[in-house]
């Protein structure tokens, strides 16, 4: 491959990593795992030798495959290829979840890492490739040098700081459920002709008044 004095102008904002595919030893224990324990679902399956898993309604994200690998053996160490699959997760609490799942089905882990920019939890699938799980922080909290430059880190992640985010969550939807019950009896209430100054916080009880 020759790259000496070769310059192209960099690659567009929009580009995106779409999907990994990986060799595996046996569809139905990776399936167990990338389904069953990460929670992702089958979009189309070539028998046993292939199938297209995602997370929404993408066509993949991950494809896996036996077409060389069946009851094949992982990379010996020293070996290059891929370090590992990054799965990123949009929320904190998405991620503890995770965690909890991975917990759940006794798999263990091979590290947690704050990052600055994000934090993750790292493992392995049946087939020993590497797998990271992550969330982003808001690009407002990365660290960066005096001069603008990123500047990542590798410190411990808190596991049972990181799994007491999925009470949290919990608790911030049931406040918000809660809150909604309470529009939704306050507006029912107006609507038989209760009178509206009454505010949404009165401990006075709509559905009360009207018995």
């Amino acid at each position: 491959m020759k790259t000496d004095n070769v310059s192209f102008r960099p690659i567009d904002v929009g580009v995106k990593i779409g999907h990994v595919h990986l060799k595996v030893s046996d569809i139905g224990r990776a399936l167990a795992f990338y389904c069953n324990v990460l929670g992702f679902h089958i979009t189309q399956r070539y028998g046993d030798s292939a199938v297209f898993i995602a997370a929404g309604d993408y066509h993949h994200h991950i494809g896996l495959n036996t077409w060389e690998s069946k009851a094949g053996s992982p990379p010996a160490r020293g070996s290059t290829g891929l370090y590992h699959t990054a799965i990123l997760y949009p929320t904190r609490a998405l991620l503890a979840d995770a965690l909890r799942r991975v917990n759940a089905a006794g798999i263990p882990l091979d590290g947690a890492s704050d990052h600055g920019v994000s934090e993750a939890i790292y493992l392995r699938d049946p087939d020993d490739n590497g797998v990271e799980l992550y969330w982003d922080k808001p690009q407002d909290l990365w660290p960066v040098t005096a001069d603008g430059h990123l500047q990542m880190y590798s410190k411990p992640l808190a596991l049972d700081s990181l799994l007491a985010e999925i009470v949290f969550a919990a608790n911030a939807e049931n406040d918000a459920h809660n809150q909604r019950m309470r529009l939704r009896a306050l507006s029912r209430w107006e609507n038989e002709g209760g009178t509206p100054a009454e505010s949404v916080g009165s401990s006075i009880n709509p559905e009360e008044r009207h018995r």
